[in-house]
C-alpha cells in the first residue's frame, strides 16, 4: 500500500520496503512502489513512476512523467510470452527522458542515455553508452549492444540483435514476420534482423524479417533490404542492390 510522503517530497507516494541512496532527489507528485531500489544521486522527474521492484543504478537521472518498470498486460491474440517478467534493472549513470515508458523485465547498461517518449518492451537488454533518440520503440525479446546508437522514430521490432557499434538513422523501420500475422508456418521463421558490429543503416530504410547485415555493412537511406548484406558493403534501392564496398577510411 502507497503512503504519502510529503517530509520526501510533494506528493511523493512511497510504498514498503523502498532503498533510497544519498543524495537522490524524488520528484514532485512521484509514485514509488514497493521493493524498489533507486541508488546514491539518482534523480527523478515530476511524476515519475517507479514499479515494483525496479533497480535504478547511481546517478540515473528520470524526465518528467517517465514510468519505468511496467509489468505488461498482453493483448488476447498476442503470441509474446506471458512468463513472469522480472524486475526492471538500470545502470548508472543513465538518463531516461521524459514521458518514456520502459518495461519490466529489461536491462540497461551504464551511461545509456534514452529520449523523450521512446519506449522499451519485455525482455530487452540495452548494453552501456547505448542512444536510443526521441519516440524510438524497442520492440521485446530484442539485444543491443554497446555504444549503439538509434536515432529518433526509429522502429527495432522483436526478436532482433544488434552487435556493438550499429547505427541506425531516423524513421528506420524493421520487420519480422512475412505472414503478418496468418498461418501456422509463420511460427518457424519468424525473426527481426540481425545487425552485425559497426553496420549502419540509413533514414527511412525497411528490413525484411531474417534480413543479417553483415559487420561493418551500410544500407543506403530509404533502401528495402529483401537479402543479407554483405560485410563491408554499401547497398541501396528497393529492392536493395550491391553498389560498391565500404571506403577503408571509413571502418572503424
Amino acid at each position: 500500500m502507497l503512503e504519502r510522503r510529503d517530509d520526501l517530497a510533494p506528493g511523493l507516494l512511497l510504498g514498503t520496503n523502498v532503498e533510497i541512496g544519498d543524495g537522490a532527489e524524488l520528484g514532485f507528485n512521484a509514485v514509488i512502489h514497493d521493493d524498489v531500489q533507486i541508488g546514491a544521486d539518482v534523480v527523478l522527474g515530476a511524476g515519475v513512476v517507479l514499479h515494483a521492484g525496479t533497480r535504478i543504478g547511481a546517478g540515473t537521472v528520470i524526465g518528467d512523467h517517465a514510468v519505468v518498470g511496467k509489468q505488461v498486460r498482453l493483448a488476447a491474440a498476442s503470441t509474446a510470452s506471458r512468463e513472469p517478467l522480472p524486475p526492471l534493472t538500470i545502470g548508472t549513470r543513465v538518463t531516461i527522458g521524459a514521458h518514456a515508458v520502459i518495461n519490466a523485465g529489461t536491462t540497461i547498461g551504464n551511461d545509456t542515455l534514452i529520449g523523450d517518449q521512446a519506449m522499451l518492451r519485455e525482455r530487452v537488454t540495452v548494453g552501456v553508452s547505448c542512444v536510443l533518440g526521441r519516440s524510438a520503440l524497442v520492440e521485446n525479446d530484442t539485444t543491443l549492444g554497446d555504444r549503439v546508437k538509434v536515432q529518433a522514430n526509429a522502429y527495432l521490432t522483436a526478436y532482433m540483435t544488434l552487435e556493438d557499434d550499429v547505427f541506425i538513422a531516423p524513421c528506420v523501420m524493421t520487420t519480422n514476420d512475412n505472414y503478418m500475422g496468418r498461418t501456422e508456418k509463420r511460427f518457424a521463421e519468424r525473426g527481426g534482423a540481425t545487425i552485425r558490429r559497426a553496420a549502419r543503416i540509413g533514414g527511412g530504410s525497411i528490413l525484411l524479417p531474417n534480413i543479417e547485415i553483415g559487420e561493418e555493412g551500410f544500407v543506403g537511406a530509404g533502401a528495402i533490404v529483401t537479402k543479407n548484406v554483405p560485410p563491408r558493403t554499401l547497398v541501396v534501392g528497393s529492392p536493395a542492390r550491391v553498389l560498391r564496398e565500404v571506403a577503408a577510411e571509413e571502418l572503424l
